[in-house]
C-alpha cells in the first residue's frame, strides 16, 4: 500500500491537537507532553497532531518546533496516526520542517496558510507546489483564514490537489459552511476533509469529511472520539446528540484566544502547569471562573487524576 493511499484511509477521526506545556520558567515540559500524548491515546483519540495553533508555533524556535515533533514521534510509536504541524510565515523555516516530520517518520504534516503576509493565491499556490515537491510525506492545507488573513480559495485547493498527488485533505479551520462543501466537491469526495471549528466537526462529517481536529479533545479526548465513533458505527443519533453535549464545553473554551482557556482548562486538570509564552496569556479571572464553571458541570474536575 503507499503511503499516500495509507495516510488516506488511516487518518481520520478525532486527531486531537495538543498543547505545548511550558514549565513556570517557560521552558519546555517534555515529560508532560509524554504524559498528555499518553493520556490522549488512552482516552480514544485517533491520531495527534502537535506545534499546529494549540501547540503556540510561533512561540517557539524552529528548534523547539523540531524537538517536540521528534519527542512526540518517539511517544506515539506508531500506536496511532502522527501529523505534526509544519507551516510557517516563512517559506524556508516550512520546507526544513516539513522535511523534518517525514525524516521522523510521521504519517502526514499539515502546512498552515501563511499568517500576516497575506500572500496571493498565486503566492499561496507556488508556496505549497514547492513544499509538496520538496517531500514524499502527504500532506494537509491547513485553513484558518480567522487567524492568518487569508482564505485559500476552492479553485486554489483544487489546482493544488490535481498537481500536487501528496496533498490529500485539509484541515478546514472556516465556518464558511458552503465553502467547505464546495472543497469537496472540486477537489474529490476522497479528499481528506477535517474539521477545525469546533461547531462543524459533526456537520463535516454528514457531507463526507474524514473528522475532526478540534482544541477540545485537548480537554475532553473520550467524548470527542466517541462522537466519531458512533458516526463511524452508523449511530448518527448518538453522533449529534454528542455535538450538541459538547457545544457548552466547546463555547466555553473559545470564549477568548486558543490556547489561552484550553491551558487553563488543562492546569484545573492537573495536567500540566498552566503557562503560556508572551505575547499570548491566561484568559481572565472572570473567564477562568466560568471554564472551572463548566468543567464541574460536565464532571471533568472530579474525574480526572493528577498526571504532573
Amino acid at each position: 500500500m503507499s503511503r499516500i493511499r495509507k495516510a488516506k484511509e488511516s487518518i481520520k477521526g478525532s486527531i486531537a491537537p495538543v498543547i505545548t506545556p511550558f514549565k513556570e520558567d517557560e521552558s519546555l515540559d517534555l515529560q508532560t507532553f509524554e504524559n498528555l500524548i499518553n493520556w490522549q491515546i488512552e482516552s480514544g483519540s485517533h491520531g495527534i497532531s502537535v506545534t499546529g495553533t494549540s501547540g503556540e508555533p510561533s512561540s517557539l524556535t524552529i528548534e523547539e518546533r523540531e524537538l517536540v515533533m521528534e519527542t512526540a514521534s518517539k511517544t506515539i510509536n506508531g500506536r496511532v496516526p502522527f501529523i505534526p504541524a509544519t507551516g510557517s510565515v516563512n517559506h524556508n523555516e516550512a520546507l526544513r520542517l516539513t522535511k523534518a516530520a517525514q525524516e521522523i517518520g510521521a504519517d502526514a504534516a499539515m502546512v498552515i496558510v501563511p499568517y500576516y503576509n497575506k500572500p496571493s493565491q498565486q503566492a499561496l499556490y507556488k508556496h505549497y507546489k514547492a513544499i509538496a515537491d520538496s517531500v514524499d510525506i502527504p500532506i494537509l492545507v491547513y485553513n484558518i483564514p480567522g487567524r492568518t488573513g487569508v482564505n485559500m480559495e476552492v479553485k486554489t485547493m483544487a489546482r493544488l490537489v490535481e498537481d500536487c498527488p501528496n496533498i490529500i485533505g485539509a484541515k478546514e479551520s472556516n465556518k464558511d459552511f458552503e465553502h467547505v462543501n464546495r472543497v469537496l466537491l472540486n477537489c474529490g469526495r476522497d479528499f481528506s476533509l477535517f474539521s477545525g471549528i469546533e461547531l462543524l466537526c459533526y456537520p463535516m462529517l454528514t457531507i463526507g469529511g474524514k473528522g475532526s481536529i478540534s482544541a477540545t479533545a485537548n480537554v475532553a479526548p473520550a467524548k470527542v472520539a466517541e462522537m466519531h465513533n458512533a458516526w463511524e458505527e452508523g449511530d448518527a443519533e448518538k453522533a449529534l446528540n454528542l455535538h450538541y453535549e459538547l457545544m457548552t464545553l466547546n463555547d466555553v473554551l473559545f470564549k477568548e484566544t486558543n490556547p489561552g482557556p484550553v491551558k487553563a482548562a488543562l492546569g484545573m486538570m492537573g495536567k500540566i502547569t498552566p503557562v503560556l509564552r508572551k505575547p499570548m496569556d491566561l484568559p481572565s479571572e472572570a473567564l477562568q471562573n466560568e471554564i472551572r464553571e463548566v468543567l464541574n458541570q460536565y464532571g471533568i474536575l472530579s474525574n480526572e487524576i493528577v498526571t504532573k
